[in-house]
C-alpha cells in the first residue's frame, strides 16, 4: 500500500521532466509538501493526441459511475494484478493512464523487535519517482451541468522488490523515463503491452531510511519530516 508521499519539486520542473505542459491555473513553483495523504492533491501527467499535460488531481479515484465521491476513501491504490478487471479501475486502465510524479513515499517498519517506524523511500539517483497511475473525471449529479468535474487519481501497486520487501508486502509501480510513452499512449500500446510495466522496480532503484513518526499525522508538514532518524529496538 502507498498512502503517504512527499512532493516538493516545483511543477515546472516535473513538467519538463515528463515533456508536458502545465494546465491552466497550475502555479509553476507549486506549494511543497512533505506529507500528502489520500484525498489531498497530487500532480499527474496525462497524454491526449500526442500532447502531455500536468494538472492537479485529488488522490483517491472516483469512477464516473459512482453515486458520490466517498468511494475515493478506499480507491487511492489499485493492485496491478487485478487493475484490468476490477470494475472500479478497468475503464480507467483501458483509457485513462497517468504518471504521478513524487519526490518520495513512506512505509512503516513492522518488523519484530523494532518500534513501529516510518521509512522514507526515494530513488537512489535523486530523481523524482514516476508512479504508474490512473485518473478519472466525476460529475456531481446535483451540480449545474456546466460545473467542472472532479479530477481524481490512484496509484497502482505491485509486489515488492528487494529494496522494499523487508518492510512491506506491496510497493508503488515505479516507471522509468523510458517507460512513460508506453504507459501513457493508449492509441499505440494495447492493454497487454501496458500491463507489462506493472512490475516491481529493478533492485537498487530505491533507497530508504527511518524518519520520525510525526509523518503519521497529515497535520505535520515540513522538510524535517524526511530527516533521518535512527531505528530503535524495543529491547
Amino acid at each position: 500500500m502507498c498512502g503517504r508521499v512527499a512532493l516538493f519539486t516545483p511543477p515546472a520542473r516535473l513538467a519538463r521532466l515528463l515533456d508536458a505542459a502545465l494546465a491552466a491555473g497550475v502555479d509553476p513553483e507549486g506549494h511543497p509538501s512533505w506529507n500528502i495523504g489520500p484525498l489531498r492533491r497530487l500532480f499527474a501527467v496525462i497524454e491526449r493526441e500526442g500532447t502531455r499535460t500536468l494538472d492537479r488531481y485529488r488522490w483517491g479515484l472516483v469512477p464516473s459511475w459512482a453515486k458520490d465521491p466517498s468511494i475515493a476513501n478506499r480507491l487511492f491504490n489499485a493492485r496491478g494484478e487485478t487493475v484490468a478487471e476490477k470494475p472500479s479501475f478497468r475503464s480507467a486502465f483501458a483509457k485513462r493512464p497517468c504518471v504521478i510524479p513524487v519526490d518520495g513515499f513512506y512505509e512503516w517498519d513492522h518488523r519484530a523487535g523494532r518500534q513501529k517506524q516510518p521509512h522514507y523511500f526515494t530513488r537512489i539517483d535523486g530523481q523524482p519517482l514516476l508512479f504508474a497511475g490512473l485518473y478519472e473525471y466525476w460529475r456531481d449529479p446535483s451540480a449545474p451541468s456546466d460545473s467542472a468535474p472532479l479530477q481524481t487519481c490512484t496509484v497502482i501497486t505491485t509486489t515488492p522488490n528487494d529494496d522494499v520487501e523487508e518492510l512491506h508486502d506491496r510497493m508503488p509501480v515505479v516507471l522509468e523515463q523510458a517507460d512513460v510513452e508506453q504507459w501513457l499512449n493508449v492509441e499505440q500500446y494495447g492493454p497487454d503491452e501496458r500491463a507489462l510495466l506493472l512490475r516491481p522496480a529493478a533492485k537498487g532503484t530505491l533507497t530508504h531510511y527511518g524518519v520520525d513518526s510525526a509523518v503519521g499525522s497529515v497535520r505535520n508538514d515540513g522538510p524535517e519530516l524526511i530527516a533521518p532518524v535512527e531505528p530503535q529496538s524495543l529491547f
